[in-house]
């Protein structure tokens, strides 16, 4: 991989990585779901005029948008809101890989490689050291939504294979206008009206930067650039960079918030990289073993 795709890749995990901080930044001032609505709104306008619709059906689009939009991200903005760190919530949300591998072993036949078991495992005795303390306090439920939002991510890349080979950057744009209505309706149910209109009414510039971040570097150029990556080098090159994207989170949530893991979580978060590696790597070693 040349210098330069090496550079993007490093690129994309940061942008990746640091939204976490940005969505920790947003929740602060405007209503999770407000937020994650307006996240979609920037998404899919104005690039919807220039991207033209993926040859896919409606169908796949507003069950992707759903499960990608409202669910994932709705859950996550959410947890985060009541106190997930974005340092863990970077770290818990990796657990998608493995529900990704699970759901399509149950729903698709595809039966998983013994290197993916181990690793989902290995990630799994991560995500318990991480939940251990937190399930007698009050950090329970936001971690617990966080891993939901994680599994809904299985979902959506579920939805997205079986859409088959289509443009994915305009399969996302396009997507992204099934969220906002929901999620709004779902904010002024939880929230209340006279919040919703309040967020609108008194939009700051905090809360617009922090939406265009999340639509436009995370979501548009970060999607094209990794989409770019893909089709010029073999999966096995590139997705590695993933396992960058918490520690960005990481780095970010303790250079910009002051969040300082404890040791416990800390420990569950190695854990968890080192199944994420076993995933990545692991048929990579299991053949200079056999040679």
């Amino acid at each position: 991989m040349p210098l330069t795709h090496v550079l993007l890749a490093l690129s994309v995990t940061v942008i990746w990585g640091l939204s976490f901080v940005v969505i920790k930044i947003g929740v602060g001032t405007t209503p999770p779901l407000v937020l994650c609505a307006l996240r979609f709104i920037f998404a899919a306008l104005p690039a919807i005029f220039f991207i033209p619709r993926p040859q896919t059906s409606w169908r796949s689009l507003i069950g992707y948008g759903f499960f990608l939009g409202v669910a994932q991200f709705g859950l996550l903005f959410a947890a985060i809101a009541i106190g997930m760190p974005a340092s863990l919530a970077s770290l818990v949300m990796q657990a998608q890989v493995f529900f990704t591998i699970l759901f399509a072993a149950l729903l698709m036949g595809e039966k998983p490689w013994p290197h993916q078991v181990v690793g989902g495992v290995v990630a799994c005795f991560g995500l318990i050291l991480i939940a251990w303390p937190r399930l007698a306090g009050s950090g329970a439920v936001p971690f617990l939504m966080t891993v939901a939002a994680a599994a809904c991510w299985g979902v959506a890349n579920i939805i997205s294979k079986r859409a088959g080979r289509i443009d994915m950057l305009g399969y996302v744009v396009w997507a992204s206008l099934i969220p906002p209505i929901p999620l709004l309706a779902l904010s002024m149910w939880l929230d209340g009206p006279a919040q919703v209109a309040g967020a609108f009414t008194h939009l700051s510039l905090g809360t617009l930067a922090s939406a265009a971040y999340l639509a436009y570097p995370t979501t548009i150029f970060a999607f094209a650039v990794w989409a770019h990556l893909l089709s010029h080098h073999p999966a096995a090159t590139v997705t590695p960079f993933a396992l960058l994207v918490p520690v960005a989170g990481i780095l970010g949530s303790w250079l910009i918030l002051g969040e300082a893991m404890r040791p416990i979580e800390a420990l569950g978060g190695t854990v968890i990289i080192l199944g994420l590696m076993a995933n990545i790597f692991g048929a990579r070693v299991i053949r200079l073993l056999r040679t």
